[in-house]
């Protein structure tokens, strides 16, 4: 074996007891996309992912010790680009027991996380190469030169982060790869345990036998927009947004549906409602296929075009997911989030009288934050009645504009990569200049369980999905998290948190 890929694992740490069942389970999409562009170029390849199937770091070593490949790269991206760096335990873990049971294997790293602090990432992880780059060419390169034999020249490695003595040398990155379809089509399914992945529990709601078969694909990479908060360039650079062909996207969808039976599907897109050419074509696409698919993609309340709703949802489109971020004009400014009240709120009903549910996303401690103005979050939230509601606290994430103000600033960050997990023990957010840390987490957990045991908005469930459904969000609503910040400053050993 050339090159053995891996997807870390660590589900419990970041989620605890929600990752059993509630969370997705997502197909790795940097392995595929890496896998193919290694085996287009004749380099045997296989991917473990180790949240798919569960395994401890051991049992990844046993399983890099058996294939004996000629380099092992830890892929460390998050299934959205805020999950990167809680990814991070996992891979570390994975790497240490790696290198524990085959020291000598020739091991790299790559990721959003590690793009963003590739330098700090060599020096504390147990591997011998990282990746400042999205990660293709230098693994083909480092293959490369691995396979030459001898002493080889790191420093013409594109991408790649090494050691040279004491020294940490950083080579720049190559352009960013332009042809997605021929390069970075990730047609590596194969490689893939197919069987285990399945979707959100919201995204079933009526149907939770849908979670499964399940499975992500994507129609563009990067994000031309630069939200505060958001990580998601760290690899590619800032407004490096390109797209895949729409044709090759309905064949993939049509390839897994025929192949695996899949129906319920996530677009990866960071902003997949953006370009209405790109959309309209992907649409037509997937309606002329003339299958019953359930699809969710992310979208802006800016970029949701009323006209194309109806071809959205006659594609298959079922949920789309809002950045709404904050119920204060002001904060949302700050965060570049620049579109107001009644916006929201018709864009909303209009995608919901087209027949697409609408998951809207809120973050609570952003820099301009207070309690009111969180107050003010909650209760746009409530107002909107969306069939599902993602609560974030806001986090500096490595990679994001947020980080570079904190470190700046010298404002707290988590003291371990598990605390920029929104679910973690140890989760630990920004504070704000008027609301701690642990006021914030606090209030995001409150917030979670108002919303989702309103009789508005369980009543809303019981009319759209039925009294099953209902059921299930009340079971949700039991489960709870350990949260060491709130034990530390309340004496609050629990909350209820979401899944």
């Amino acid at each position: 074996m050339d090159l053995v890929l891996v997807n870390p694992g660590e589900r419990t740490r970041i989620y605890q007891g929600l990752g059993s069942s509630l969370t997705a389970v997502e197909p790795p999409l940097w392995c595929r996309l890496i896998a193919g562009y290694a085996r287009d170029r004749g380099w045997s390849v296989a991917i473990i992912d180790a949240e798919a199937e569960h395994l401890t770091p051991d049992a990844v070593a046993e399983r890099v010790q058996a294939l004996a490949p000629a380099l092992v790269t830890m892929v460390a991206f998050g299934h959205q680009p805020s999950a990167s760096t809680q990814q991070m335990v996992g891979a570390g873990a994975a790497c240490r027991a790696i290198k524990e049971c085959t020291p000598d294997r020739p091991l790299l790293i790559v990721g959003g996380h590690v793009a963003a602090l590739p330098e700090r990432t060599l020096r504390e992880e147990a591997v011998d190469f990282a990746c400042n780059g999205e990660g293709p060419v230098t693994v083909v390169g480092l293959l490369t030169a691995l396979a030459a034999g001898g002493n080889p020249d790191l420093s013409a490695i594109p991408g790649l982060v090494y050691r040279d003595g004491d020294a940490v040398r950083s080579v720049p990155p190559p352009p960013l790869i332009r042809d997605l379809d021929a390069d970075l089509h990730g047609n590596t399914w194969d490689l893939l345990p197919m069987e285990r992945y399945r979707a959100h529990n919201w995204q079933c709601f009526g149907d939770p036998g849908g979670r499964q078969p399940y499975a992500s694909v994507y129609t563009s990479l990067g994000c031309p927009y630069r939200c505060t908060f958001c990580c998601i360039n760290a690899p590619f650079g800032v407004n490096r947004y390109r797209m895949r062909d729409p044709r090759a996207v309905v064949a993939e969808i049509a390839h897994l549906h025929d192949t695996y039976g899949v129906k319920t599907f996530k677009i990866v897109d960071e902003m997949f409602v953006l370009n209405e050419r790109h959309v309209a074509a992907v649409c037509d696409g997937l309606i002329a296929l003339g299958l019953d698919l359930n699809i969710w993609a992310y979208a802006r309340v800016d970029t949701v075009k009323p006209h194309m709703l109806e071809r959205l949802r006659r594609a298959g489109f079922r949920w789309l997911a809002l950045g709404i971020e904050s119920g204060s004009a002001h904060v949302r400014d700050g965060a570049h989030k620049s579109f107001d009240q009644t916006e929201i709120l018709g864009i909303v009903r209009q995608i919901q009288m087209a027949g697409i549910s609408v998951i809207g996303n809120y973050i609570f401690g952003l820099p301009d934050d207070d309690l009111e103005s969180m107050r003010a979050t909650l209760d746009l939230a409530r107002e909107l009645n969306c069939e599902f509601a993602n609560f974030y606290s806001a986090m500096a994430y490595p990679g994001s504009p947020l980080y570079a103000q904190a470190q700046e600033r010298g404002w707290a960050l988590p003291d371990a990569w598990s605390g920029y997990s929104q679910h973690s023990a140890d989760c630990r957010p920004l504070p704000t200049e008027k609301v701690s840390a642990a006021e914030v987490l606090r209030f995001r957990d409150r917030a979670f369980h108002e919303y989702f045991t309103g009789k508005r908005y369980l009543d809303m469930i019981t009319q759209r999905f039925g009294r099953d459904t209902r059921r299930h969000l009340e079971d949700m609503t039991q489960h709870h998290l350990r949260r060491d910040l709130l034990e530390e400053a309340f004496g609050q050993p629990t909350a209820v948190a979401a899944a």
